[in-house]
């Protein structure tokens, strides 16, 4: 079979397309035939850091769509043929990867496999940045970095599904922004947002803030909260040093600070995830939230899709096709 796979660190140059041996399942696990691949910044971070990558060479890939090819021991609820999505360790640049049979999911009825490829990181950490951690309430006012990415445009929907007062959003472009206001934002900062953050709001600040970046940006997120506010942090974009708030930040506003990560979620609450994905999808199949898949690569294209991903001018979705 295919695969993508980088051998060392470094730019999208080290992506090359390699013959593989097939993977079997183990106990527990499935096989699947890949149609679509997701392309998320994690596999950026993984190329270019060795972020959450065991050794090396490595197939990056944390998402996939396709049908089942095989069924390891133990495994209940899913046939061989059968139409799924999977969230996966790594390895989905690939014509088959195998996943644990708690992160597969099957295809909602009236979906087709190359939007299920869009379905398993992004919409669970979107819905659970809304409704699980953040638990934004009708009326409230929430600020997200990334607003024109794959998760800040289910984000920007969710919001407006779920009653917000006011939905705020940053990005690093003017056109992201323009894309970022068809999908949810009353309003959308480029670049630099804390003033303009606070001067829409009056100078109260928002209720919730969500991060996927880091260091400086998610300090200035901070700064943004309202009293009793919340911060939702889910990545380190930036590869900053980790963060960390105390008593100076957190005690004079009553803020809080929390943090999601989907694949950690996997392992450590896996019902928990299932849960979370289930009611995730439901919000796709009936028509709250739509994830435009806005480009869409080879397998042998991948290098291609990393640079337009690294290079910051991407919004939406990318997919690799198989």
């Amino acid at each position: 079979m295919r695969a993508v796979e980088f051998q060392e660190y470094g730019g999208p140059e080290v992506l090359k397309v390699v013959a593989a041996e097939v993977p079997e399942p183990g106990p527990g696990q499935v096989s699947v035939d890949v149609a679509y691949t997701g392309v998320n910044f994690a596999d950026l971070k993984a190329r270019s850091e060795g972020y959450r990558v065991p050794v090396l060479p490595f197939v990056p890939g944390l998402e996939a769509s396709g049908r089942v090819r095989a069924v390891g021991a133990g495994v209940e609820g899913l046939t061989v043929g059968q139409e799924v999505a999977a969230l996966t360790e790594g390895g989905a640049y690939a014509d088959v990867v195998v996943a644990d049979a708690t992160t597969v999911f099957p295809v909602p009825s009236g979906v087709d496999l190359r939007t299920a490829a869009t379905l398993p990181t992004v919409l669970p950490t979107a819905y659970a940045l809304v409704h699980s951690v953040g638990r934004l309430q009708p009326g409230e006012t929430l600020l997200v970095q990334g607003a024109a990415g794959g998760v800040g445009t289910v984000v920007g929907q969710l919001a407006r599904a779920a009653g917000a007062g006011a939905v705020f959003g940053v990005v690093s472009s003017a056109p992201k922004a323009a894309y970022a206001r068809e999908h949810g934002y009353d309003e959308v900062f480029v670049g630099a947002f804390q003033e303009p953050v606070l001067e829409a709001t009056g100078g109260r600040g928002v209720d919730l803030a969500l991060d996927p970046v880091g260091g400086a940006t998610l300090r200035a997120s901070l700064a943004s909260l309202a009293v009793f506010g919340r911060l939702v942090s889910f990545g380190n974009a930036s590869s900053e040093a980790p963060w960390s708030v105390g008593q100076p930040e957190l005690y004079p506003l009553g803020i809080s600070v929390a943090g999601f990560s989907i694949l950690t979620l996997a392992k450590t609450a896996p019902d928990r995830l299932r849960d979370l994905a289930e009611r995730a999808f439901a919000t796709a199949v009936d028509g709250t939230v739509s994830l435009p898949v806005t480009a869409e690569f080879t397998l042998e294209e991948a290098v291609e899709a990393h640079r337009l991903m690294g290079a910051r001018t991407s919004t939406g979705k990318l997919l690799l096709r198989l």
